[in-house]
């Protein structure tokens, strides 16, 4: 029986809905639209969406910790 990592998933599936634009000054804004308020800017796009990671972890912790449920993703997001 193959393991499921719920947390994983989650955070794969919200992680391939990200959208990254590059700013006037050369650097990258990232944010998650499905997930209200986690966004990160950084000089490159691979740190961009490193921050966007951890921001995104960080949102979950706290949404949890707090008891609000966790957000429905669309997984036919994973085939674009």
């Amino acid at each position: 029986m193959a393991a499921k990592f719920i947390l994983t998933d989650y955070i794969s599936l919200a992680m391939a809905q990200a959208v990254y634009d590059k700013l006037e000054d050369g650097a990258f804004a990232g944010r998650i639209p499905v997930c209200p308020g986690v966004i990160a800017f950084a000089d490159t796009l691979r740190r961009c969406e490193e921050e966007l990671r951890s921001t995104l972890e960080d949102w979950l912790l706290l949404g949890l910790r707090m008891g609000h449920p966790l957000r429905g993703l669309d997984k036919r997001c994973m085939s674009r």
